[in-house]
């Protein structure tokens, strides 16, 4: 990937309720993305819990649920039948399959926060978000990283017991968060989930300072300060040792 930021394409291309909500200084789409291991569902759950006025966006998958994942709760399990009447019926803002299960953003969710007044939340991997990038160019980035590559393969290990998954497993996502990382300049906020207590802390002002910009305030003191320090140019040059455990280089990243 090369040193240069990431292209959009214009609001023209993008969904029309969602051009509509932004014209009305509402209804702003948070995506974040992630490797399996770095700590996202925790993050995105003390989000929730501490922000309001953010609806969550619970995506559709095939794949079977893991240790006690709940139907609606983690994820809407679906059928491959069901899925794919669902993208025949053109449902999805974004679809994907990822080792042989689909998984997609309903596009009903966006329309109910945008008629409640409220923030969109979509959790959501990069061949997903690049999709909604697309839709919704106006949506704001985040990509969270774990601290380093040996620490996501410890964290990796740690679930595997719970989830029942092998060695196997283990590496095939260890070589799939390679992929993912390499994509990590095609987003707005780059957060390492180094301190869990921090990240939340980072998390949520990034959010907030991007509510305040849509009101026409520029944010200021703390959250000023941890919203900036995540943004893709300043933390470009503080992630490059993470990058490298990865095998990963700035230069060598596909754009």
């Amino acid at each position: 990937m090369a040193d240069e930021p990431k292209q959009r394409p214009a609001m023209s291309n993008g969904e029309p309720a969602a051009q509509s909500a932004a014209n009305q200084g509402r209804g702003l789409v948070f995506i974040i993305s992630a490797p399996s291991g770095s700590g996202k569902s925790t993050l995105v759950n003390e989000l929730r819990q501490s922000v309001e006025g953010l609806d969550f966006s619970i995506s559709c998958t095939t794949r079977a649920p893991r240790g006690s994942e709940q139907n609606g709760r983690e994820y809407r399990y679906l059928s491959r039948r069901e899925f794919e009447e669902m993208i025949a019926a053109d449902e999805f803002l974004e679809y994907a399959e990822v080792f042989g299960n689909y998984y997609g953003t309903a596009r009903r969710y966006l329309q109910q926060a945008i008629e409640r007044g409220n923030d969109l939340l979509l959790d959501i991997d990069v061949q997903g978000a690049a999709q909604l990038q697309a839709k919704l160019p106006a949506s704001i980035c985040i990509f969270i990283l774990p601290p380093s590559r040996r620490e996501l393969e410890l964290r990796l290990r740690r679930r595997s017991t719970a989830e029942h998954v092998d060695d196997g497993i283990i590496r095939r996502r260890l070589d799939t968060a390679s992929q993912e990382i390499s994509n990590y300049n095609h987003y707005d906020y780059i957060l390492v989930n180094d301190r869990l207590e921090d990240s939340i802390e980072a998390l949520k002002a990034i959010v907030l300072s991007e509510r305040l910009r849509r009101s026409g305030d520029e944010p200021s003191g703390e959250v000023r300060r941890l919203a900036e320090r995540c943004r893709l140019e300043n933390a470009r040059e503080c992630i490059q040792s993470i990058l490298a455990t990865f095998g990963n280089q700035e230069s060598s990243a596909v754009r």
